[in-house]
């Protein structure tokens, strides 16, 4: 069945509360099974029909994505998103992105389910090219909203200059996740110190690029 002769998702209460059973039930079998579980495994997971997971998400590899898309930002949730948007009130920019920063890679190092989905993504795109395709055209601001929107709150304000948004978030990530995320795909860790150096030493370097001299 094809994403393309799916009709709209079901909505309304009973249907999100179905989707969310769906993406459960899914994430469970993806992290225990890989991609290869069965459709039908999910559906009796999460208490479904297959019809049901189809009319949701179209395909395995839509309802993969969709998985993958809602685990991403777990970290930018509680207190990471609570720093994020306390960017904008902060008198000193500088330390608040730090303390910010330091929240948040800590809240990307203690997620050991979304670091494992990640590496399945990457285990799996070799068998399953589309799903990098889905991946790229969701774009770079949907995928990370809430550092998009600190970030476009900065700019709005006048405390960052950012010409291009979607080059700045890709490296702030760059700066201050990307390197635990390569360190986990071969199953280690950076230690805390060095962590808190890239952290601090990351922030200087979005600074020297974005800031203005009042920052």
């Amino acid at each position: 069945m094809s994403v393309d002769s799916v009709k709209r998702p079901p909505s309304g209460p009973r249907a999100e509360l179905k989707r969310q059973a769906i993406l459960r039930a899914a994430r469970e079998l993806f992290l225990r099974e890989g991609f290869g579980v069965g459709m039908d495994s999910i559906a009796a997971e999460a208490g479904v029909s297959k019809v049901t997971v189809y009319n949701h998400f179209g395909s395995k590899e839509a309802l993969f994505t969709s998985v993958i898309t809602s685990a991403l930002d777990e970290p930018l949730a509680g207190e990471s998103s609570a720093a994020l948007e306390g960017l904008a009130d902060a008198g000193d920019l500088r330390a608040a992105l730090v303390e910010a920063a330091r929240t948040w890679v800590h809240a990307v190092r203690a997620n050991h389910e979304v670091t494992a989905l990640r590496n399945l993504v990457a285990a799996e795109l070799h068998r399953f090219p589309e799903l990098g395709e889905a991946w790229r055209h969701r774009g770079t601001e949907g995928h990370h909203p809430a550092v998009a929107g600190a970030l476009r709150t900065l700019a709005d304000q006048g405390r960052l200059v950012i010409p291009d948004l979607q080059v700045a978030v890709i490296q702030f990530y760059g700066l201050l996740v990307f390197p635990h995320m390569v360190f986990s795909s071969y199953g280690t860790q950076i230690d805390e110190d060095l962590t808190d150096r890239l952290i601090t030493g990351g922030v200087d370097m979005f600074l020297a690029r974005y800031g203005t001299q009042s920052t």
